[in-house]
């Protein structure tokens, strides 16, 4: 079996440094909680993208898909603004990452973001996991696109941060939309900081170490979401917790 948060950060924002002692603290918080695995989708416009992948490199093995932290297996991966709202997750090699990056480099302010199909279209037949981000969340929706290239993706995200924002009900919501597309859904605690771990987390039947397995597990419907008792005040003492970091942490 392997617990896994499909949707994390290294950074408290898009606009601190990366600091390993706190990606280190995070690592250690996921661990506490009982995960296996993160996928580290680290928003694709952050400040210094590829140097803190540089930084992972430097201070980390690497195998198969994955950064091994202190026994925790980091997942590369990326959070990706598309055109008319709406991001996207994409997991997989760090090497596939670096390369969609670099791709996406006229494409990081709002004006420009990659339309929906064309981000697709980049990542056909490429061994990707890619997942809809919190896709029924007011500010950033998916809802809107259409169905057919809505099909194209593998999951929909229930994200920690909307069950908490919206309620429980919203797991309902993301279900029943996904059944409309056709879709898996995945589970992602949108962490930015250490203390929203555990909030949720999918249960593999059997560990994993590539984005394909993943893929596989999820499609297979092999994965169980497990929804903390605990959701909202994790959420709520991180969301408090990151604004008074951003108070202290050099800010670019």
């Amino acid at each position: 079996m392997m617990n896994i948060d499909l949707h994390t950060h290294g950074k408290l924002s898009k606009k601190t440094q990366f600091s390993l002692d706190y990606f280190l603290a995070m690592a250690r918080e996921a661990k506490e909680n009982g995960l296996h695995a993160v996928a580290l989708t680290e928003h694709f416009n952050t400040l210094h993208f590829l140097d803190m992948l540089d930084q992972l490199d430097h201070h980390f093995d690497y195998k198969d898909d994955y950064y091994l932290v202190e026994g925790l297996k980091v997942f590369s991966g990326m959070e990706v603004d598309v055109a008319n709202k709406g991001h996207i997750l994409i997991i997989g090699n760090r090497v596939l990452i670096r390369d969609l990056r670099r791709q996406l480099e006229p494409h990081t302010l709002k004006d420009n973001f990659i339309p929906l199909e064309e981000l697709l279209d980049r990542t056909d037949d490429q061994p990707l996991l890619r997942i809809g981000a919190h896709p029924m969340r007011e500010s950033t929706p998916l809802t809107h696109h259409a169905v057919e290239t809505l099909q194209r993706l593998d999951c929909l995200d229930m994200n920690a941060k909307d069950l908490f924002q919206y309620g429980l009900g919203m797991a309902h919501d993301v279900r029943q939309f996904a059944d409309e597309l056709g879709l898996r859904v995945s589970a992602g605690s949108d962490s930015h900081q250490p203390l929203q771990f555990g909030s949720v987390i999918n249960r593999f039947d059997a560990p994993c170490s590539t984005a394909e397995q993943l893929r596989s597990e999820l499609l297979n419907g092999k994965v169980q979401i497990e929804i903390s008792a605990c959701l909202s005040v994790k959420v709520k003492a991180a969301q408090m917790m990151k604004e008074l970091l951003k108070k202290s942490m050099v800010v670019a």
